[in-house]
């Protein structure tokens, strides 16, 4: 199964404030749409609630609120929990979508990254892991202007 992360980060590594989007780049979602219908996508539960329900995805939503429960998802108390319910249809991609604590334990799964480069470094609470050359190639580009759709595998081991 792939396991892809796809998320909008800042030039500082930025995500979020930890309570809402800092950016609104309509070309973003219409791709993200795009990309994840049809798919799994797994979220942390206040990601989930920040975005709502997205039609037409299987969501499973990661939490470790026991009695947290919303309609339209499947739940979670881990991340590999999560996976293992997305591996039921392994045919289909798996994408996590964040927040930044759901990407840094996903961070092990991942076979690809999704990444929009925003070029902005605003405040936030919330960060994506450090991209480095030693785990991801870059293997294409997008530019936008003041954003990039750019994909990753990971780095060949010598």
């Amino acid at each position: 199964m792939r396991v892809v992360a796809i998320a909008a980060v800042a030039d500082n590594s930025v995500i979020g404030s930890g309570d809402d989007m800092l950016w609104h780049i309509p070309e973003d979602f219409k791709r993200f749409k795009r990309v994840t219908t049809g798919n799994t996508v797994i979220f942390g539960r206040r990601t989930q609630e920040q975005i709502g329900l997205l039609p037409d995805r299987r969501v499973i939503v990661v939490t470790r609120d026991t009695d947290w429960s919303a309609e339209g998802v499947e739940v979670a108390h881990s991340i590999t929990e999560a996976l293992d319910l997305a591996a039921q249809t392994p045919e289909k991609v798996c994408f996590v979508g964040g927040g930044g604590e759901i990407y840094r334990e996903a961070w092990p799964y991942l076979t690809e990254l999704d990444i929009t480069i925003v070029h902005e470094s605003p405040e936030g609470a919330a960060t994506f892991p450090m991209i480095t050359a030693d785990e991801w190639t870059e293997v294409s580009r997008e530019p936008h202007g003041r954003f990039d759709f750019v994909q990753y595998r990971p780095t060949p081991t010598a």
